[in-house]
């Protein structure tokens, strides 16, 4: 079983999962980084550009801190892009020293969830604030506008556009625009009991049906109608 919340962090989200059998949990790219508490220790989850599978056993529970896009590198100390398509323990990233201490905080407390989220607040209220670029760049990129347009809006060329966006998020603008169209549309869809998949993709921007259906295949590994699926 899967819950999520809104978390304390700024644009944060708070999840806990309990497997329900054996098997692998398939994680779809969405602009993001976690903190997580996964199978006994603290680790760190990449921005992925691809659909990611964790294997699971029936039973094990998990929980994590989604940062919103591009906030976590200066939560964490780590740029994103050294850690693309990655799951890494914190003990790799921090001293030795602080990521035990971090751990076993976590282990400790009996709800795991709440003292992740306790421990990211504490880190999100040292860390230096997030560069505004970055917050106008996750909107501009959620609104669809062309890499063109956020280079010129920014000052920037594109090319300087994107050194400044892969510490960030992991990727360059137009990958972040791709990854986040395709949550637009798998939220649109999720919110329709029977929804009409050649109305969502004239609604976030696809050509067609059919491309939609080859974006939603490529980045949920899935095809359309098990992607839009509560839970998928």
């Amino acid at each position: 079983m899967y819950q999520e919340r809104p978390a304390q962090v700024r644009g944060g989200v708070l999840w806990t999962s309990v497997a329900a059998a054996d098997g692998d949990a398939l994680i779809v790219p969405d602009g993001c980084m976690d903190l997580m508490w996964y199978d006994g220790t603290l680790q760190v989850a990449g921005p992925d550009s691809v659909p990611f599978a964790i294997r699971m056993q029936a039973g094990a529970a998990s929980a994590g801190l989604r940062f919103a896009p591009g906030t976590a590198p200066s939560v964490l100390g780590v740029p994103a892009h050294e850690l693309l398509n990655q799951r890494v323990r914190l003990e790799d990233l921090w001293s030795a020293a602080e990521a035990r201490r971090a751990a076993e905080r976590i282990a400790d407390a009996p709800d795991h969830g709440v003292a992740l989220e306790r421990l990211a607040v504490e880190l999100a209220g040292r860390a230096e604030s997030t560069d505004p670029l970055i917050s106008a760049l996750t909107a501009q990129a959620q609104a669809g506008q062309p890499v063109a347009e956020m280079a010129h809006r920014a000052g920037l060329s594109q090319r300087q556009l994107l050194r400044r966006c892969l510490p960030a998020f992991g990727y360059g603008p137009k990958t972040l625009a791709r990854i986040l169209r395709v949550q637009r549309a798998l939220a649109l869809a999720r919110s329709t009991q029977r929804p009409r998949f050649a109305d969502v993709a004239a609604a976030t921007g696809y050509a067609d049906q059919a491309h939609l259906a080859r974006e939603i295949r490529a980045l949920t590994g899935q095809p359309l109608g098990a992607a839009v699926k509560p839970g998928a």
